[in-house]
């Protein structure tokens, strides 16, 4: 039985899963670097051991440094998080050697999603329909030009490791193909090590869904529904949503009937994020994340389930505490993304946070670790928190949002906070009319109306 958890992460999302570890009697352990000596997720854990200085590699990333962790307090399992290692299989396997819990899925499921072309054949052949492309990687311009010409233009050449859109080019006719070819490469090579890529089909006007499941170790699999994470920046969320707003119930079955039978056919322990692009009635898969994700809470907020908990429960061994039937949707809910950044440039804005007020009352929840005269480092990602609302419907669940947001006081540090409430302002938002694209194009009119302005 877990009795002690280290979660290897800091911010917002170490002091949920702290939270979750309270709730459920479980002694916590936070691990920081010196430039996180006074967060709050060191303070409110039950024990806090500083990794080293302030780069990741140093702290977050040092592997040894978290086994030593464990050792020294006794832990008896490790809680990821997201980003850092949570997608690391060879952290898992380290683990696992050392007799401690990785609360995730296991190391070689872990590899298999994270090689991008394996786990697109994988998917083929667990019967989830997938985004027409190359057979594996591509390995020269000729043979990108060839397949290109096959399934017609415009293509996305992507690198078979990594994601947060890092080698990953369009080439809307052969005559861009060469550079994007090259382009991606290299960048895959710089940001992951690795210069393979593969090419899929375009999608001109998609929707970016993403089926959540969670699976135990009797075989059982569930999904609780979708979320529609479309609006994005460079390939990065900013605004999630849930349910779709194109989905029906018998499309959001069927989907979820195809992701649990595939689960559970490769056997996935702990929860999971099969992401998708939606288009004309279709579903493409793109990647699975097997870790949880930032846009958890909006899924929480619809169904009521603690997916932290449920984490914590199946890496004990336990039977997940609901069944497919148990899974109700009830009502709309919407995450904010709120980063320390300039809300038209998006340059990060690090520095001493001077006044913090979050909103509140019914409806309305805020995953956060910063506070008043909280200096927010520059070493990390700019998050400052997730504003998450959840309402009857989703129209309710706009108001709901924009009261919540005229709340929110944050000052000293740049904010994302204005570009939400340009947001809630657009028609094309209000009537849910929007892809993965066009968050882009209504930053890019909005400039250039400032320019002409």
């Amino acid at each position: 039985m877990i009795s002690k958890i280290l979660i290897a992460n800091r911010g917002e999302i170490a002091l949920r899963v702290i939270r979750a570890c309270r709730e459920m009697g479980i002694a916590s352990v936070a691990v920081h670097s010196t430039a996180d000596n006074h967060a709050m997720h060191v303070g409110l854990a039950d024990e806090s051991v500083c990794l080293g200085p302030a780069p990741a590699a140093n702290s977050y990333l040092n592997i040894p440094s978290i086994i030593a962790a464990c050792e020294i307090t006794g832990a008896d399992a490790v809680h990821p998080g997201y980003g850092f290692l949570s997608e690391n299989a060879k952290f898992a396997d380290i683990l696992e050697a050392h007799g401690i819990t990785f609360i995730g899925p296991t190391a070689d499921h872990i590899r298999l999603m994270g090689d991008k072309i394996a786990a697109k054949a994988k998917a083929i052949e667990l019967g989830i329909p997938v985004v027409p492309g190359s057979d594996g990687e591509v390995k020269d311009v000729a043979e990108a030009l060839k397949v290109g010409r096959e399934m017609g233009f415009p293509v996305l050449v992507k690198a078979a490791s990594g994601g947060g859109g890092r080698g990953m080019k369009i080439a809307k006719t052969e005559d861009d193909l060469a550079e994007a070819f090259t382009t991606a490469r290299s960048e895959a090579k710089a940001a992951f090590g690795d210069d393979a890529v593969y090419i899929e089909k375009y999608l001109e006007k998609p929707r970016h869904i993403e089926i959540q499941v969670a699976c135990d170790t009797h075989g059982n699999a569930v999904h609780l529904g979708e979320r529609d994470c479309s609006l994005q920046r460079r390939h990065q969320k900013v605004l999630e949503e849930a349910p779709s707003t194109v989905l029906d119930d018998a499309a959001r079955a069927k989907i979820g009937k195809i992701v649990t039978n595939a689960m559970q056919g490769m056997s996935y322990r702990g929860v999971g994020t099969i992401e998708f692009l939606y288009e004309k009635g279709e579903f493409y898969f793109i990647e699975m994340n097997t870790r949880l994700q930032v846009e958890h809470p909006v899924t929480e907020a619809i169904t009521g389930i603690d997916l932290v908990r449920e984490q914590i429960r199946v890496a004990n061994g336990e039977v997940l505490s609901f069944t497919q039937d148990d899974i109700v949707l009830s009502g709309h809910a919407m995450e904010c993304r709120i980063n320390a950044e300039h809300p038209e440039t998006f340059v990060p804005s690090p520095g001493k946070i001077q006044t913090y007020h979050a909103p509140g009352g019914l409806g309305v929840r805020i995953d956060s670790a910063v506070f008043s005269g909280y200096a927010i480092p520059p070493y990390y990602d700019s998050l400052i928190g997730k504003l998450i609302v959840h309402a009857a419907d989703r129209e309710t669940c706009m108001r709901r949002l924009d009261r919540a947001l005229r709340e929110f006081a944050i000052d000293g540090v740049e904010t994302t906070l204005p570009l939400f409430h340009r947001l809630l302002a657009n028609e094309d938002f209000q009537k849910a009319d929007y892809d993965i694209h066009w968050l882009e194009g209504f930053l890019q009119s909005e400039a250039e109306k400032k320019t002409a302005g």
